[in-house]
């Protein structure tokens, strides 16, 4: 079993930056890509930015792409968000998700990622 432990999150400005950090735990796993997707109320979760874990196939929203970038760290099996130039429309709760099947790089589901952090509110006021 895995378990997801998400922080960073937080009330900005826009303009301003912020970092999500998620740490994964447990035994018996094997995850091959993890990413970020954000759900504004009352909408359905989509995709931000994901990884394989290999670091080869990566994948940005059209929305954050220049603006956030998603890296891991392989030796603490963490994977951030940095997150430059938010804006309000970026006001979500942010997932980390994990998954170890297989996934669509081009356009990440949620139904792929078996893995869920409990999630981090991120707040962008104008």
């Amino acid at each position: 079993q895995v378990q997801l432990v998400e922080s960073g999150g937080g009330s900005v400005q826009a303009g301003e930056s912020l970092r999500l950090s998620c740490g994964a735990y447990g035994n018996g796993y094997s995850i091959y890509y993890m990413g970020w997707f954000r759900q504004y109320p009352g909408k359905e979760r989509e995709g931000v930015a994901a990884m394989d874990t290999g670091g080869e196939i990566i994948y940005y929203a059209d929305s954050v792409k220049g603006r956030f970038t998603i890296f891991q760290d392989k030796a603490s099996s963490m994977v951030f968000l940095q997150m430059n130039s938010l804006k309000p429309e970026d006001t979500a709760m942010y997932y980390c998700a994990a998954g170890g099947g297989s996934w669509y790089p081009h356009n990440p589901r949620p139904r792929d990622f078996g893995y869920w952090g409990q999630g981090t509110q991120v707040t962008v006021s104008s």
